[in-house]
């Protein structure tokens, strides 16, 4: 069942599943590596961003930007 990226635990890797969101910020998401079959992987959390390794890249995206990534 797809979860929201925010649900991931620190350490806890997955596989991206669905981008949702307006078509520009679907866009900007897939710009950064967030594509569908991508495995990613959850660093930590830090004053409400997301840090996540994708591609071997470490990104840090908002709460919000986050929510819309499933896993």
């Amino acid at each position: 069942m797809p979860m929201p990226l925010t649900l991931l635990k620190s350490g806890e890797g997955s596989i991206v599943t669905r981008v949702g969101g307006k078509p520009e910020t679907r866009q900007f998401l897939e710009g950064l590596g967030f594509v569908v079959g991508t495995p990613i992987t959850v660093i930590s959390e830090i004053d409400g961003n997301v840090i996540c390794s994708v591609k071997d890249t470490r990104i840090a995206v908002s709460k919000e930007m986050a929510k819309k990534i499933y896993v």
